[in-house]
């Protein structure tokens, strides 16, 4: 037997608890279950038809690398993106974009580049398990400030300053929220921002769901940092095109910087790994001439299946806060342990021949014990399957009090 043993980083990385039941749901499906995944993030939107069409058009004969950061044509097409049809109203330069493999990456790569081994940074909790996940990775530990559900998950930007500390590097925000749904406007952006400034730590501000903003005129994008004028030595931006075009498998992002040194250090990050991938490029940039009537249809269409999923569950009798964007709820139930029964739900349960596959959201929280009886649910389904889901949830919870 191999005496080899793993690295402490390896033996201790956190597992996600967005695909955790992902083996279970595959049983039920196996054994004829029809098992509803409200756990990721995956979009149902068929991806614009320029994108796909991209890829169908390329017909090089070498599949080649590309640059490290990106090919310089997409990098111009993304900076013109962002004043011409982004919403962002202060030029942004080729030169300040990185394109990465997705926006993992790009976090990856931001948190590398402004924080080194026992450095800290900065999470409102419940978060987005991969901010987690890369910082373990990188030996860098994680404070988090915790929100809510009893205000709607607001961020508080004195909880924020008050928990800065010698060892905080950066601050990891997304706006619209993942897993909250919270938006943050413009002038809380700024506070922030000045906040930041002031205590000499990056704002890393994961923008990824910006154009999913609901109750807004049409065409409204959430604020963003990049409008920040105090933020500019201090700004790292992560996008994406996953959600926005509904390509996740696509695996296709970018970071946004002013600051040169950051971008120089994320691209020497980005020649380690050689290049983002070649093809994937062609069909970003034909994506971003998708016209704005699609983003309003989407938009309407999220927003849509967000009130009939609140609807539903304020029904069924949970306290259940009205998400303001992104396409996530994270809602308290009235059970002890919201991960054996999510697990229980997949493995055990079913209506009809029916079931829903949860994220528990424990694992959105560093702090010990919080998240225990909450869940995350993403409405990337269609309406009538939320529908379902509630009274399949709602069967569950009964069964689950008296079995």
């Amino acid at each position: 037997m191999s005496t080899c043993t793993l690295s402490r980083r390896g033996s201790e990385a956190p597992a996600s608890p967005i695909r955790a039941l992902a083996e279970v749901a595959r049983d039920a499906a196996n054994r004829g279950i029809t098992v509803h995944g409200l756990n990721i993030g995956q979009p149902d939107i068929p991806t614009p038809p320029q994108m796909l069409q991209a890829y169908r058009d390329f017909h090089d004969e070498v599949l080649a690398y590309a640059p490290s950061d990106g090919f310089p044509d997409l990098r111009e097409a993304l900076a013109a993106w962002y004043t011409n049809g982004g919403g962002v109203h202060r030029p942004i330069e080729a030169d300040d974009i990185v394109v990465t493999t997705g926006g993992s990456e790009a976090l990856l790569f931001a948190i590398a580049c402004v924080a080194d081994p026992g450095d800290e940074i900065l999470v409102c909790e419940p978060y987005y398990t991969n901010y987690w996940g890369f910082s373990h990775m990188l030996g860098v530990e994680v404070a988090p400030v915790t929100l809510s559900a009893d205000d709607g998950f607001k961020v508080h930007p004195d909880r924020i300053e008050a928990a800065i500390t010698g060892k905080t590097r950066a601050l990891v925000l997304p706006t619209p929220g993942n897993p909250t749904g919270t938006v943050l406007t413009a002038d809380e952006l700024a506070r922030i921002a000045a906040i930041c400034a002031e205590r000499d730590i990056f704002f890393i501000c994961d923008e990824v769901y910006r154009d999913f903003v609901y109750d807004m005129p049409a065409g409204t994008r959430a604020a963003s940092l990049l409008d920040q004028p105090i933020a500019d030595e201090y700004a790292i931006i992560i996008d994406s095109v996953s959600k926005r075009y509904s390509a996740c498998g696509a695996r296709m992002g970018w970071l946004v910087t002013r600051n040169s040194e950051v971008r120089e250090a994320a691209l020497r990050f980005g020649q380690a790994r050689l290049s983002p991938a070649t093809v994937d490029q062609h069909a970003v940039k034909a994506a971003l001439s998708t016209p704005e009537s699609w983003f309003r249809e989407v938009n309407a269409e999220y927003q849509s299946r967000r009130n009939t999923l609140v609807e539903g569950l304020r029904g069924i009798g949970l306290d259940v806060p009205m998400p303001e964007g992104a396409f996530y709820l994270a809602i308290p139930l009235p059970v002890d342990d919201a991960e054996a029964f999510c697990h229980w739900l997949v493995s055990e349960f079913q209506l009809d021949g029916e079931t829903v596959c949860l994220a528990p959201l424990n694992g959105f929280y560093r702090t010990e014990g919080l998240g225990c009886n909450e869940v995350r649910m993403a409405y990337c389904v269609k309406e009538e399957v939320l529908r379902s889901c509630v009274r399949i949830l709602d069967a569950a919870i009964k069964a689950w009090k008296i079995r």
